[in-house]
């Protein structure tokens, strides 16, 4: 294992420290917990939304804070789920009286620990609702979708969420929004190569030279199958045609498209995956409204990518286009 660390078991709070220290001007993290907050929060009159997970995401969860996006993040060890008293002190942070929508994963530790943290607000008079994103195609059938993972779709629900509340939205009202998102997302991804766990120090699955890891999970999880290698046409069409046909996206959709490397995959190679994807939808008579291609939830070292959609109405389309400023997503308005 070659990595760029100290002691792997110091990585998450060292990497905190620099973090907090380059975007200060966003975010600061409580005394109480491992809790990364706005500067400015809780902010009045509106709904706080919070998030949270295992670290080895980045830019997810912590580099989506800000104006426009997430108020708060309950911050995991790696691949970890944060515990519950992150997540309760980050409700009590983001709390402006209007409540908190809390935002997650479909992993066991993340469903039952924001749990505990909602029942313990709750205790303490703070209104919390909670949506838990299931857009991850590969890891199970359309007629258990509610048992799919939740992967870089959720960054497409913190966006929405994010705005809905900045214009003011009621707690129900971001909730619904971020129901439609999940309602309308759909993803799939694919790895060259696994990634490797500092504190583990051995690569999460291997692979031959000549094979991919098919619907691959961004924690490094295995796929449902090692297929050989194809090109980067071949792949994304394989890929783009399994997410279009789960929903399904027809002719006449507007959609928005996520190209999202997984965190050691060159911006040049996934450029060449958004333009066969943006082929197939013309063909098939689908609007692209929103297009994004870069890093946004990454799963530390993998070479890999994966291909989202969400299907549009004008409420998505507008909360998409809102501004926002964040470390590491900003949309001038």
């Amino acid at each position: 294992m070659k990595k760029f660390i100290n002691d792997p078991y110091d990585v998450v709070d060292e990497m905190l420290e620099g973090f907090l220290d380059v975007h200060k001007k966003y975010v600061h993290k409580l005394d109480t917990a491992r809790t990364v907050v706005r500067t400015d929060a809780p902010v009045a009159d509106k709904v706080g939304v919070v998030t949270g997970g295992g670290s080895g995401h980045k830019p997810a969860f912590i580099g989506f804070v800000g104006q426009g996006m997430l108020d708060a993040v309950a911050v995991g060890e790696i691949f970890t789920s944060p515990p519950p008293l992150a997540c309760f002190e980050a409700a009590k942070a983001a709390n402006a009286g209007k409540g908190v929508l809390f935002l997650l994963g479909n992993y066991a530790g993340d469903v039952m620990n924001f749990q505990l943290a909602a029942d313990m607000a709750k205790a303490e008079g703070i209104e919390v609702e909670q949506v838990i994103g299931t857009d991850d195609v590969g890891s199970g059938p359309k007629e258990e979708a509610n048992k799919r993972r939740g992967v870089v779709g959720s960054f497409l629900a913190w966006k929405v969420a994010g705005a809905k509340a900045a214009a003011g939205g009621s707690l129900q009202e971001c909730k619904a929004a971020v129901e439609k998102v999940n309602s309308n997302t759909r993803t799939l991804g694919v790895a060259l190569s696994p990634c490797t766990v500092p504190a583990k120090g051995s690569p999460t699955f291997t692979l031959a030279e000549d094979e991919m890891e098919y619907a691959v999970g961004h924690h490094g999880e295995a796929g449902t199958a090692k297929i050989k290698m194809l090109t980067a046409d071949e792949v994304t069409e394989k890929m783009a045609l399994e997410v279009i046909e789960d929903l399904p996206y027809q002719s006449g959709d507007e959609v928005a498209v996520l190209i999202n490397g997984l965190g050691g995959t060159p911006q040049l190679e996934l450029y060449i995956c958004y333009r066969k994807v943006k082929q197939m939808l013309d063909e098939r008579g689908i609007k692209v409204g929103h297009s994004l291609v870069g890093e946004f939830f990454t799963g530390l070292e993998m070479a890999g990518f994966s291909v989202t959609l969400m299907k549009l109405d004008a409420e998505l389309k507008e909360l998409l286009a809102a501004p926002a400023d964040s470390p590491c997503f900003k949309v001038i308005g």
